[in-house]
């Protein structure tokens, strides 16, 4: 059977809900999901659950490991945190290298993730474009040369971007929306995008694209 990588990105975020939550925050640049982040989360699990994945990788920032958790909680597996993953470090976004849970600390809260896995790639602020499509090209090329069976990536926008086009090649628009669906799967030559942005398993979802 060809290899198939489904590509996600989180759901909703606190502060995209509440804007006010980032004056207070102790890690302004790494929110949690929201009610509807969770219930989005939830949903994408159900979407993936008759799917033959046999590794969740995900971006070690709060959202994207909540997302990742409800996932592996629909499929009953582990959670491997990768690094190359992450968010876009736009210094237009965030003034320095964002401030993040301990991995310990995540895996306490999210007792799935695999703490015996180590990052493949680890990421360096400040980030331009071309850096984080790079990095992230990468970080799946690496992944889909080490791990043969069908895996899930759970990333942000920028990574959701950067890692199809890593495989698919040239220029595609990827349609990155929250909580979305990417397919991509092995062709004889080369990969091809089977889904773009997919959200038919959200109950809600957002009409515009929203990055940052």
């Amino acid at each position: 059977m060809p290899q198939t990588v489904w590509i996600a990105r989180h759901g909703n975020r606190l502060d995209f809900v509440n804007p006010e939550w980032f004056n207070t925050a102790q890690r302004p640049y790494d929110p949690p999901l929201s009610e509807d982040g969770v219930i989005q989360a939830k949903e994408l699990g159900q979407r993936l659950k008759n799917e033959n994945i046999s590794h969740i990788f995900s971006s070690p920032f709060l959202r994207t490991v909540q997302t990742a958790y409800q996932v592996a909680e629909a499929l009953d597996l582990p959670i491997k945190l990768e690094a190359g993953l992450s968010e876009w470090l736009n210094p237009e976004w965030m003034s320095a290298m964002p401030e993040k849970l301990p991995l310990e600390i995540l895996a306490q809260k999210y007792p799935r993730i695999d703490l015996s896995y180590n990052f493949r790639l680890i990421p360096e602020y400040p980030e331009s474009n071309e850096t984080v499509m790079e990095r992230t090209a990468i970080t799946v090329k690496k992944l889909v040369a080490e791990f043969a069976e069908d895996i899930l990536l759970v990333g942000h926008g920028a990574s959701v971007l950067g890692t199809a086009t890593g495989l698919v090649g040239g220029s595609p628009t990827v349609n990155a929306s929250l909580c979305c669906l990417v397919k991509i799967v092995r062709q004889r030559k080369g990969w091809k995008m089977e889904l773009n942005g997919d959200t038919a398993h959200l109950s809600q979802s957002e009409e515009v694209i929203r990055f940052n």
